[in-house]
């Protein structure tokens, strides 16, 4: 395992000089097209060296992708993500990214849901409409790491990036919620689950979390403030929330992710308050290994096609899902956004660059592979993997372009 993640990381670097050096794309993306390619090349070698072929699936199979991103990345990324966002804009933009982030989700999630399931028992799956439910709410929450990445890249007004960004950052957590939610339902019958309990693990979950969260941030700010100017201490104060809280989190049934957001915001939004050197240091290095991760993430999904059993019918529907799940974004971020006093923008214009905004990512693909064999594995990991790498794409290739059509820059 620890030489898969060396090949990982080695490729990373390499990726990113070629793409800085010669590609000139958004880093994220260039980095997943190169992985894309190697991939492809790979799978060539197979009918020329079937033993290089599978030393090299080896190395990417080692790492379990499921395990690495949720239970040692996905800290890391969603703590550095919030630890650079403006809380006192964030607060501006609240009501929004709380509409999007809940009412959106599960707007999402039952549009692809039923789309999802006529498209696939169109195409002649025989499949429960639960289990096309629950690949709605695990392909419906937009990726923080995917959104984060493209949406600095680009010139967007600073009150659309916030209201992308801020979505991105909370709506896993209910994302996560109300797809553990459909799983139990499915594993145990609707007999043996109801409203109260569905009610409980939201509060659990998610109101737990963010409480939780609070509790971090405010235990990390003091800790830092009591200490000299000592940046080593502060640096390894904030990875012990990162990682120790992160664990902690699932021991207590609260929501991790959602803990790591509020925590890192809470902190990110205090640095003034400490002494200098650790504020710089600390700035430094939640940047540095916000990129570094960020770099691995995407050439981990670049690579990941080994895990794929490729069917053509598979193909044709991950693409007509994909079409369905846009069309699903557009109604999920449109429904709440009507509920909403529209400022500066207009709502046609706003809603099409938080549609066209809404970026998959490795969350999804994280939460397809979880998936048992009982509920079409190797169907859903396959649309779920066509739908975040065509988005990331087609999406974040022309997001910039449509920024400038619709006059939505913040010049």
């Amino acid at each position: 395992m620890f030489q898969s993640f060396t090949i990982i990381i080695s490729l990373a670097a390499l990726f990113s000089y070629i793409n800085h050096k010669f590609i000139k794309l958004p880093t994220t993306i260039g980095l997943m097209i190169l992985a894309l390619l190697l991939s492809v090349v790979s799978i060539g070698v197979k009918y020329i060296n079937e033993p290089a072929f599978t030393e090299i699936s080896r190395a990417v199979t080692n790492l379990d992708f499921r395990s690495l991103l949720m239970d040692v990345m996905l800290s890391f990324l969603l703590f550095a993500g919030a630890f650079h966002v403006n809380l006192k804009d964030l607060t501006k933009e609240r009501i929004p990214v709380i509409l999007f982030s809940t009412l959106g989700v599960l707007i999402s999630t039952f549009i692809v849901g039923g789309l999802t399931y006529l498209i696939l028992n169109g195409l002649g799956f025989s499949i429960p409409f639960l289990h096309t439910l629950l690949f709605g709410a695990l392909i419906s929450p937009t990726d923080p790491v995917a959104v984060l990445a493209i949406t600095k890249q680009f010139n967007i007004s600073e009150d659309l990036e916030l209201k992308i960004s801020g979505e991105s950052l909370f709506n896993d957590g209910v994302g996560v919620v109300v797809f553990v939610t459909i799983l139990m339902l499915i594993q145990g019958g609707e007999e043996h689950f109801n409203a109260m309990e569905i009610a409980k693990l939201f509060v659990g979950e998610a109101i737990g979390g963010v409480a939780y969260g609070i509790v971090l941030g405010f235990l990390g700010i003091f800790m830092l403030k009591s200490i000299e100017d000592t940046p080593k201490i502060a640096l390894l104060i904030t990875v012990a929330i990162a990682t120790g809280g992160y664990s902690l989190a699932s021991v207590i049934h609260v929501s991790g992710p959602l803990a790591m957001v509020v925590a890192g915001l809470i902190i990110g939004n205090k640095m003034d308050t400490i002494h200098e050197k650790s504020n710089i240091s600390l700035d430094l290095f939640w940047d540095m290994l916000d990129d570094t991760l960020n770099a691995v993430l995407f050439v981990l999904i670049g690579l990941e096609i080994h895990a794929l059993t490729y069917e053509h019918d598979y193909l044709i529907a991950g693409l007509m899902v994909y079409v369905s799940v846009l069309i699903a974004r557009a109604f999920s971020v449109g429904i709440p956004f009507s509920l909403l006093r529209h400022k500066k923008h207009s709502p046609k214009a706003t809603i099409s660059i938080l549609t066209w905004g809404g970026l998959r990512g490795g969350i999804s693909v994280a939460l397809a592979l979880s998936l048992g064999k009982d509920v079409n594995q190797e169907l859903f990991i396959f649309i779920t993997y066509t739908v975040v790498v065509t988005s990331i794409l087609l999406q974040g290739l022309t997001i910039g372009k449509l920024v400038k059509k619709l006059n939505l820059s913040s010049n």
